[in-house]
């Protein structure tokens, strides 16, 4: 049953592709200003999952609802609406590679001031100045000041993906989705990422759900972890990693105690 503290409810959800299901079963809860971590096995339908949450990909059956309403099932304008609720970092990082840094910040920045309809709204239209100093802003939250004129292809691996995150947080959304965020890291820039994410939830109250295989990051900032299992094809676990890794089902323990280099 959804309480005040959810934000979002996951309930009844299958996910599949044509006739062969996925996950099935999936039942449960992200409550405010947590970490929740989705992992599993490769190919247990983690980023799927994540797509399904974010409204990219509709239910085989069941429903996922964002603040009481149901995501799928709404009219477009109430789902433009509740997508700006949600900010996302994709795997990739998903930055146009034509613009620079601030430039994509600016165009998330536009995009967010649009009304249920797509319009812009009159209120809210601001200047190019005001853009780049709300996109310096937030780069400087994610520690890349400086890096506004910079493209995409000029930075690091892990400050792509400070600078994806730095994107997401354009719409100021409660709940922010990141796509295996330490993947393809070195250890460090790992580390940085991971205290990132729970200053982001620490400081300005935002809800993450993150998917990610790096056993190092998962112990180090999720509050619960949710398992997929690729062979039951349905949820098996869902609580602190700390305590899975010591009191969960078998095939949990197991992942979650397998050596630290397979992970990576």
């Amino acid at each position: 049953m959804a309480t005040e503290a959810d934000i979002m409810r996951v309930e009844g959800l299958t996910m599949a592709h044509g006739e062969r299901i996925i996950q099935q079963g999936l039942d449960f809860a992200v409550r405010r200003g947590e970490i929740l971590a989705i992992m599993g096995g490769s190919g247990c339908g983690k980023s799927t999952l994540l797509r399904h949450m974010i409204g990219l990909q509709m239910p085989a059956a069941g429903c996922i609802r964002l603040e009481g309403e149901d995501l799928n099932d709404a009219d477009e304008r109430v789902r433009r609406r509740l997508r700006r609720r949600l900010g996302v970092m994709f795997q990739a990082g998903a930055l146009w590679s034509s613009m620079s840094v601030g430039e994509n910040l600016m165009f998330a920045l536009r995009e967010s001031l649009r009304d249920d309809d797509g319009r812009l709204r009159q209120r809210q239209r601001i200047d190019d100045e005001a853009l780049a100093l709300q996109a310096r802003f937030r780069l400087a939250l994610v520690g890349l000041d400086g890096s506004f004129e910079r493209l995409p292809a000029e930075l690091s691996g892990g400050m792509r993906k400070r600078a994806a995150i730095a994107r997401a947080l354009c719409a100021d959304a409660p709940l922010l989705f990141l796509d295996e965020p330490s993947a393809g890291l070195d250890p460090l820039a790992s580390a940085r990422l991971d205290a990132l994410i729970l200053q982001l939830r620490d400081r300005l109250g935002t809800t993450v759900v993150l998917v990610t295989h790096e056993l190092d990051s998962l112990f180090a900032v999720a509050d619960r972890a949710l398992f997929l299992d690729a062979r039951q094809r349905t949820m098996t676990a869902l609580d602190n990693p700390h305590h899975l890794r010591e009191h969960g089902p078998d095939e949990v323990r197991a992942f979650l105690r397998r050596d630290r280099s397979d992970s990576r």
